[in-house]
């Protein structure tokens, strides 16, 4: 059997005489073939190249990831260390002035994985407690009071809290309790003190707190009502006139208001009440700091 082919046609010279070359068929398969495995090559190979491509570019941003990662790592120590000393510091700070003024820890740390955090949330909130009681007056007048061993900042700001000022220095004209009324003649609850003092006198908070209540309130004529938290209000009656309004924050020795005779009154003096939970109390086992003692507050701050 005569085998396929193609013949190939070749012209040579000037003369234009053909020369055919025949070209057996599986030849041409065999290069058709050859061509194929080598597009594929080709193309597996750009294929590597391309994932090779990839992985590279995957690699590189790896590795400024990680070089970003070590940079805030290093940032992070430093913040970390920084944090350490300034804890210390203010852990030294604390301690320094708990020891001068005989304080004790506002709380007990117990054995725990988190003991060292515990400590320096510990030193930070003892640091601001008493940066508080400073900036507040309240370790000013913790001290007047002589709370300086076994005690803590929560003793002070408790003790701050306490109307312990005289509002107006003056003698007691009328005590606390069952006394005649001074109007009818009969026996009636004396529900405050009446203190002496002269007409317009300035009338001081005797602690920290809001006021209340600023206005005319039946027999006790011209009244104030100030709440210093805690269940712990004062009320000052028959004065002359306000230095305050409603909803008005106040410190220890503001001025009021100032004394005089509205209401049921047989003179100028100044009616004062300590409430808790707005049941009266004796207010003269509470005044025990004049202007004097309590750091000569001016009448007019």
């Amino acid at each position: 059997m005569r085998k396929r082919s193609y013949i190939l046609f070749v012209a040579r010279g000037e003369d234009g005489q053909l020369r055919k070359v025949p070209i057996p068929l599986h030849y041409l398969h065999v290069l058709l073939v050859a061509g194929a495995i080598t597009a594929l090559s080709l193309t597996g190979i750009a294929s590597s190249y391309v994932r090779m491509l990839v992985k590279v570019s995957d690699f590189n941003q790896l590795r400024t990831e990680k070089e970003q990662l070590t940079n805030q790592y290093s940032q992070l120590e430093q913040v970390a260390r920084e944090r350490d000393i300034q804890v210390a510091s203010l852990g030294s700070l604390a301690g320094e002035v708990s020891s001068l003024y005989g304080l004790k820890s506002d709380s007990i740390l117990t054995a725990s994985d988190n003991l060292r955090d515990a400590q320096i949330h510990s030193s930070i909130d003892q640091f601001y407690a008493l940066k508080y009681t400073a900036l507040s007056g309240a370790a000013t007048n913790g001290i007047s009071l002589g709370l300086t061993r076994d005690v803590t900042t929560a003793d002070w700001v408790t003790a701050n809290s306490a109307p312990d000022l005289w509002p107006v220095e003056g003698q007691i004209t009328g005590s606390f309790g069952e006394r005649i009324d001074p109007f009818n003649g009969e026996g009636a609850f004396h529900s405050g003190v009446d203190i002496a003092s002269a007409y317009g006198h300035p009338v001081l908070a005797p602690a920290d707190g809001v006021v209340e209540f600023a206005d005319f309130l039946g027999g006790y004529g011209r009244a104030i009502v100030i709440n210093h938290g805690r269940g712990v209000t004062t009320r000052y009656g028959h004065l002359a006139n306000f230095a305050v309004v409603p909803g008005q924050h106040v410190r220890r020795g503001d001025t009021i208001g100032f004394v005089g005779l509205s209401g049921r009154s047989t003179g100028p003096h100044l009616h004062y009440e300590v409430r808790i939970n707005d049941t009266p109390v004796n207010p003269h086992k509470y005044l025990r700091l004049t202007v004097a003692h309590a750091g000569g507050f001016s009448a007019g701050s």
